[in-house]
């Protein structure tokens, strides 16, 4: 296969390519650039199968490195912006040969998962992965020869990466923020210069408190990432503003299921186990991420609908067992944050040497509110053995980069 900026290159070299820091780069200076970036990292001894660890913030200068290292054989290894000094460019071998084709089936970046639920691991993904996520992406949001796609999410994890992927295989544009900054995203959603978006339903959440109400132009915004807050969808759709979520993980390249509920994407074969988990399989899941049934386990619990949509219910090793009854902490943290003091809800299940475990709620305030007052509203939307046991009621959530709820952290946030 032509290597996707080559190609990007060839096929609309004036257009922008990426967008950062108040900057814009045409296909055509990108794949200069990346050329010279790969001249550079050659005359540093970056061979054929090396991995590099590149740890710049979203910028043009990440954009280059994505774009060099698989001209020299290398694989990208993104990691969290640290700032480090750029490697002078046009230091190289002059005589490096540069590939432009691509074996499908070599390694294209590695990237960790979140480590939400243990250890992070690496994950292998080739440019088949990428190219068949972007196909099932477009497909699912459509796909314009105008887009710009504004992604505000670390490059480190796979829903920012593959942004700057699909477009670069979709000859789009890329608008790149280094960081999320609600007021930003709200001047450039507002201003009607965007077609996409990617968020986690956190950074929605400060848009609908910074004011958003709308978007001209946009034609979706997908969110992703973890759970949604009672009340966000519904929220959206009153004001106009285009939500299309989306479920994947690192292991499938991002979406493999969009919408509410959710279609799973073409391409992609989705089934639920006796227990409940959701499998999946197709050509965008990471090789050795499937078990040995051929299907990726993907640890989550959902069911498909008689429509064949996919409801997404909770991570498998999430759930509580408190008195033999199984609780999922989704249900209930949907519950707390539909009370409207909540800004913000984790649950866990802690030991108890009498019910095995107990459901315990961590949570945010933005209004008044107590203990007992929230108590009494989840005793009046949950069954008995669902209702928290205890609230704690803290400063903040821990969240990765990403704004995932590192479930397993909260047990530290308890008193005692």
């Amino acid at each position: 296969m032509l290597d996707w900026l080559t190609a990007a290159a060839q096929a609309r070299p004036d257009h922008q390519a990426v967008e950062a820091g108040g900057r814009a780069i045409t296909f055509a200076e990108l794949d200069e650039r990346a050329d010279e970036r790969a001249r550079s990292l050659d005359g540093t001894g970056v061979k054929r199968g090396d991995r590099v660890a590149v740890t710049h913030a979203a910028s043009l200068a990440f954009a280059e490195f994505l774009h060099a290292l698989p001209r020299l054989g290398a694989a990208i290894e993104p990691g969290p912006p640290s700032d480090p000094p750029l490697p002078r460019l046009g230091g190289g071998a002059t005589d490096a040969h540069l590939l432009t084709d691509i074996d499908p089936d070599a390694v294209h970046s590695v990237i960790r998962t979140s480590g939400t639920t243990g250890e992070a691991k690496a994950v292998e993904l080739t440019y088949a992965n990428h190219a068949a996520s972007a196909a099932a992406s477009a497909d699912a949001l459509g796909m314009d020869p105008a887009d710009r796609w504004l992604c505000p999410l670390p490059l480190h994890h796979v829903g920012g990466l593959g942004v700057l992927v699909r477009c670069a295989i979709n000859h789009t544009t890329a608008v790149l923020h280094d960081s999320f900054d609600a007021r930003r995203v709200k001047a450039e959603l507002e201003g009607g210069g965007l077609t996409l978006a990617s968020l986690v339903p956190t950074m929605l959440v400060r848009l609908r408190e910074a004011g958003l109400r709308r978007t001209p132009g946009l034609r979706a915004i997908a969110l992703g990432g973890g759970p949604i807050p009672a009340g966000l969808l519904e929220w959206a759709a009153d004001t106009g503003i285009p939500v299309v979520p989306v479920y994947g993980m690192t292991e499938t390249c991002s979406q493999v299921v969009a919408g509410s509920p959710g279609r799973v994407l073409r391409g992609v074969e989705l089934r639920i186990a006796q227990a409940g988990e959701i499998l999946v399989r197709g050509p965008m899941v990471a090789r050795g991420a499937a078990a040995a049934d051929g299907w990726l386990h993907t640890g989550d619990l959902g069911r498909l609908d008689s429509d064949g949509l996919l409801h997404v219910e909770d991570r498998l090793k999430d759930l509580i067992v408190t008195g033999g009854e199984n609780v999922a902490p989704l249900e209930v943290e949907q519950a707390l944050l539909a009370h409207p003091a909540v800004a913000d809800a984790g649950v866990a299940g802690l030991p108890d040497p009498e019910w095995g475990e107990v459901v315990t709620a961590f949570v945010v305030l933005g209004d008044r509110a107590n203990s007992e007052e929230l108590m009494r509203w989840c005793r009046e939307r949950l069954e008995p053995f669902k209702a928290p046991k205890a609230i704690h009621v803290v400063e903040s959530l821990p969240r990765n980069s990403g704004g995932k709820l590192l479930r397993g952290r909260l047990a530290a946030e308890a008193p005692g």
